[in-house]
């Protein structure tokens, strides 16, 4: 079974704890403080990996944990930070949090830092002041980011092939690739995205390919497979629109054409305004004349879009240069993927089209050169929050300050008391009404204010 989506859950490395430590030697009278850091929690990191082909991993596995970082030690040694856990997925992921995008991974080896590890405490070596000459307190480390991710694979081809059901798709993409998918005389054989790479000996040019299952007229809506896999195609420069020349169970060729491309209306206008080639298929079972007429059929129609402005088919304007001069033709290939007939001409327009995409993509961002300045970002600000008679403090700023206190260490309570003084948390509550003996939240924790 194919799996392109997956929910996970990611739980950065918790920071280590600050030491409390004084130096202790003989002959060194008053040593002094020497408690070191502790260490930095280990980072969760997707990374892309061209090995992998879809999320079934994240089916069994859902929970990803890094490492702590290292308590501090005396001597004034800071702790090891933890190992970064490194997840692989396929190229072709897109990371989301809440429906927010968060990266697109599409080159192999990209990364993306999914949960960050929490800061590491300080020891008590670095409290000390001209009126603080022994500090016993040291900092907690804080706790990493946790996050619940979703994960969403869209192929990364170039050209996608698309159709009704038993339109010859897979016996297409076997016989243009190096790809085996499962062929057979009933519809739906095809229940999972598959990926070819169709290559030119002589040249040894290259594009890659995906076949997805058949699609019915009401996929939007839910009908058949419904479109599950059509997001498959959204970062294909080309679709490739496989037509049954025989109008299989009786269907009209010309009908199938149109109801596939309101489907891909209704599911994406940027999709169904993408290149598209049509693939005349099965002209081996019906005599030459007859798929020469429905040839004809579908060629008038693609001429009546383009001058009815229909951007899938604009590359026939661009080479006729006028809409009215456009000949449908071009853009229908008669093809038998039974027994190659028309094969070499579909996949040298392929090539042709694809090239001119290519060339018209735009570039990627230049590398930044010389010097970069970097510079302090704005300081991260607090609130006070007041409400039913009941207050709170809320900020990052004030939040990390309590998570890093030891409430064990009286010292430790003392510091912290100093340093939202000297914010200006007392006042601000004042400000806002709060009385002595009132109890005020910050961080999860309750204080009393006096």
């Amino acid at each position: 079974m194919f799996y392109d989506r997956a929910r996970i859950e990611v739980r950065a490395g918790k920071g280590g704890s600050g030491c409390v430590s004084f130096r202790r030697e003989k002959y060194v009278p008053k040593g002094g403080p020497d408690g070191g850091d502790g260490g930095d929690g280990g980072d969760v990191v997707l990374r892309a990996a061209s090995r992998l082909r879809d999320l079934a991993y994240f089916q069994r596995q859902r929970h990803f944990r890094a490492a702590r970082g290292g308590p501090g030690e005396g001597s004034k040694r800071n702790g090891a930070r933890g190992d970064n856990l490194v997840v692989e997925v396929p190229p072709g992921t897109q990371v989301f949090e809440d429906g927010r995008l968060l990266a697109d991974l599409v080159r192999d080896t990209q990364s993306y830092t999914a949960a960050r590890g929490g800061e590491g405490g300080r020891g008590n070596a670095r409290f000390v002041t001209s009126t603080r000459r022994a500090p016993r307190f040291a900092e907690l480390g804080l706790a990493g980011e946790e996050k619940t991710i979703t994960l969403n694979l869209k192929l990364l081809a170039d050209a996608g092939l698309l159709g009704f059901p038993n339109a010859g798709k897979s016996s297409l993409l076997r016989i243009i690739s190096h790809a085996r998918p499962k062929v057979a005389d009933y519809p739906f054989t095809t229940v999972a995205p598959m990926l070819g790479t169709v290559e030119e000996p002589e040249s040894r040019r290259q594009f890659t390919v995906a076949d997805i299952p058949g699609l019915l007229e009401g996929a939007s809506r839910g009908f058949g497979l419904g479109d599950e896999f059509l997001a498959h195609l959204e970062r294909t420069a080309l679709l490739i629109h496989v037509i049954d020349a025989t109008g299989y169970y009786g269907q009209n060729p010309i009908e199938n054409f149109q109801a596939i491309n309101r489907e891909l209306a209704a599911y994406s206008p940027e999709l169904a305004a993408r290149r598209q080639l049509v693939a005349l298929n099965k002209i081996d079972l019906i005599p030459q004349d007859e798929y020469g007429r429905v040839a004809g059929m579908l060629a008038a129609v693609i001429a009546g879009l383009c001058r009815r402005g229909d951007p899938a088919f604009a590359w026939l304007i661009e080479d006729a240069g006028d809409a009215e001069a456009v000949d449908g033709s071009q853009a229908v290939v008669p093809v038998s993927a039974a027994t190659g007939a028309g094969v070499p001409a579909l996949v040298e327009r392929a090539f042709a089209l694809l090239n001119e995409a290519w060339q018209k993509a735009p570039a990627p961002p230049p590398e930044p050169e010389g010097h970069i300045t970097y510079r302090p970002g704005t300081p991260e600000h607090w609130q006070v929050v007041a409400e039913d008679g009941r207050f709170a403090v809320r900020g990052a700023a004030v939040e990390k300050l309590v998570a890093r206190t030891d409430f064990a260490n009286d010292e430790a309570v003392s510091h912290l008391q100093e340093q939202l003084e000297h914010l200006g948390v007392s006042d601000a509550l004042r400000a806002a009404g709060a009385a002595d003996g009132v109890e005020v939240e910050i961080g999860g924790v309750e204080f009393e204010l006096w």
